[in-house]
């Protein structure tokens, strides 16, 4: 049995897998549609976690606000909105965000020096030094404390550089893939997966779960096969 939380990766990507344009400008492509299917996927999880980028990107996180996902949630004892995670080695964005503004609670994993500046200080509920001896982040200390909280679902919204490391280290289950009708191309914007890039003998393989198409959009579900 596996010692980490359930772990999907939520993305909406641009027909030619672009999360983002090369000004890595917030990806505001997804229909009402994809929005409200990221929704329930967040509602379903026990927490979510995304990187600095992606947080300096958006200014703030999705939070649930249909009644119906609440009710569930309410029913299912948990809290309202699951935990927000941000992961990041630096500890670098600013306090005037909207995000800190928001009625979520806060988690920070991060290193020595990424925790700072933030510790001593009110916007992030639990601070989370979890570093390996190089200095980096060890994400599978990161996870495992993680599951040791109460969290057994876990989201990843990005962005490529997170996703990347995770799947290095065999951390992600499953990937919720929209494929939206756009092409934003230049060989400088970011894709799902970042990182170092995989052989494709070594690649990771994917099992096709299900796959919904509504108006110009497809929905895409894979499991990581193992």
């Amino acid at each position: 049995m596996q010692q980490r939380p359930y772990t999907t990766v939520v993305l909406a990507m641009s027909a030619d897998g672009k999360i983002a344009d090369f000004r890595r400008s917030p990806a505001r492509f997804g229909s009402k549609t994809d929005q409200a299917h990221l929704e329930k996927q967040i509602a379903a999880c026990d927490a979510v976690l995304f990187g600095a980028d992606t947080l300096r990107a958006y200014g703030t996180t999705l939070t649930v606000s249909k009644p119906q996902l609440l009710q569930q949630r309410i029913q299912a004892n948990k809290p309202l909105q699951p935990f927000q995670i941000v992961i990041t080695h630096t500890g670098n964005f600013g306090v005037e965000i909207p995000f800190f503004q928001q009625p979520v609670s806060r988690w920070l994993i991060t290193t020595k020096t990424g925790a700072l500046f933030w510790q001593n200080r009110s916007e992030f509920e639990r601070i989370f030094i979890l570093e390996t001896s190089n200095g980096k982040i060890d994400l599978v200390a990161a996870l495992q404390h993680l599951l040791m909280l109460g969290i057994g679902r876990l989201a990843v919204l990005g962005g490529g550089e997170l996703v990347a490391s995770m799947l290095e280290l065999d951390l992600i289950d499953e990937f919720w893939l929209t494929v939206c009708p756009l092409i934003l191309g230049g060989r400088s914007a970011p894709t799902p997966v970042q990182g170092r890039g995989f052989l494709s003998q070594a690649a990771p393989r994917l099992h096709l779960v299900e796959v919904h198409t509504i108006e110009q959009e497809v929905f895409l579900h894979y499991q990581i096969q193992r």
